[in-house]
């Protein structure tokens, strides 16, 4: 058995919560491999609706090993809040592993990102000021502290005080606030790592052991490929890469192992953040179509904001399939869009007159209008069909078209947000 990596092929929010759930259950393990809880994935089942943010979404299934990979942004108090929710709502305590290589996130990296959103004021990112960005900084300039330090208390207190140094002269002159104490900091990890240390492991050997059994593994992604920083619109983009040839490096597992990339996409588009968006809508087309998008409305997971909403684009999801190399698609909220007459899909970009189907860098994005070809609606329920040929004509028509247009077989379509809404062709 090799190993399937489940990923976005767009700005995130596309539903890969509900299909690595789904995707578990045939599961031995499921590995987080990057990103923080500055995401969170929706999943309902018979616990309830859930916002997972760090936890692998396969923590529903009681015989499936969950791993957070060394790839992963590791806040150990949102950690310990999301395993307390479970247990709170009775969910069996799941399976976890947590990476000794993986990094913190400290309550410094948290603050700076906060601090540095409200000094850009109109030249924001759209942070969602969990951290990710000063995380990640400090990781790739060798500051960061990794899990396996919480073994060695005068090791940690060393790299507080190293990581600390330029970041209260940031704190004092550039923002205007009280230094951070290395002291207090180093307190706070040491209380918290009594309950992480019993989960910390090598996963990397885990993840190899597994293979070499045979045993399936499901590596999870986070955000989509639009959000890569090396491939997507930067620099409205995350901190570390959310494409599937990542999920090696993060998860810690061969490269070659990776046999089945599943890109998720949606049946229209939604972003959460700033950027260039080609296909947005407003007004009330916006309103109607966030407030009947999945099963709470277009909401972030993490942060509540409304998703900012638009019509299909194909150059875009096209592209983001063909960056994270996908072997089949999922198409999840088909059912959301049984309310028009008609459906506009984006085909091309038209940029200073120049009309292409490519995506195309940043500095062109900025310019670019969206060239739409409309399709038929079916302006009827369909989230109890669970055949493809029992679904409208008008429904299918609408699959099959962007089936053609990304150039991967949609092996999956989502009709609603529990488990069994799934059609599989």
């Amino acid at each position: 058995m090799g190993v399937t990596a489940i990923v976005g092929a767009n700005w995130g929010d596309e539903g890969k919560g509900k299909m690595t759930d789904v995707f578990a259950g045939e599961a031995e393990y499921v590995v987080r491999f990057q990103g923080g809880s500055n995401a969170g994935h929706t999943i309902i089942n018979d616990y309830g609706k859930f916002a997972l943010h760090l936890l692998p979404s396969g923590v529903f299934h009681p015989n499936v090993t969950n791993v957070i990979g060394p790839g992963v942004a590791l806040n150990m108090e949102d950690l310990f809040r999301e395993l307390d929710e479970l247990r709170t709502r009775g969910v069996p305590e799941p399976i976890l592993r947590v990476s000794d290589r993986a990094q913190l996130v400290l309550p410094y990296h948290k603050q700076l990102d906060e601090w540095e959103e409200e000094r850009l004021g109109d030249r924001k990112f759209g942070s969602t000021k969990a951290g990710i960005a000063p995380f990640y900084a400090d990781k790739y300039v060798k500051l960061g502290i990794q899990a396996g330090d919480l073994h060695d208390e005068d090791r940690l207190c060393k790299r507080v005080i190293a990581a600390l140094e330029t970041k209260n002269i940031l704190a004092v002159h550039l923002y205007g606030k009280p230094p951070f104490s290395a002291e207090a900091i180093t307190l706070e990890l040491l209380s918290q790592a009594e309950r992480l240390k019993p989960l910390l492991c090598d996963t990397t050997t885990l993840m190899h052991e597994a293979l070499k059994r045979g045993e399936r593994i499901v590596a999870e992604g986070q955000l989509g490929a639009l959000r890569d920083p090396d491939h997507g619109i930067y620099p409205y983009s995350t901190s570390s890469s959310t494409l599937a040839g990542f999920a090696s490096v993060g998860a810690g597992l061969p490269p070659g192992s990776i046999d089945r990339v599943v890109a998720v996409i949606k049946a229209y588009s939604s972003a959460v953040g700033e950027g260039p968006f080609t296909t947005e809508i407003t007004g009330s087309a916006a309103d109607e179509l966030r407030i009947r998008g999945g099963d709470a409305g277009e909401f972030g997971a993490t942060t509540g904001r409304p998703r900012r909403m638009g019509w299909f684009d194909a150059v875009a999801t096209a592209y983001g399939c063909k960056l994270q190399g996908a072997t089949e698609a999922v198409l999840t909220n088909l059912d959301v869009l049984g309310y028009l007459d008609d459906i506009p899909i984006c085909t091309a970009y038209d940029i200073e007159d120049d009309v292409t189907d490519r995506f195309p860098v940043s500095s062109r994005l900025e310019k670019a209008k969206p060239v739409f070809k409309t399709l038929p609606g079916w302006k009827t329920a369909i989230s109890h069909i669970r055949r493809f040929e029992d679904l409208p004509p008008s429904a299918q028509r609408y699959v099959l078209e962007l089936e053609r247009r990304i150039g991967v077989p949609i092996r999956y379509i989502s009709v609603g947000p529990e488990r069994d809404q799934l059609i599989q062709r």
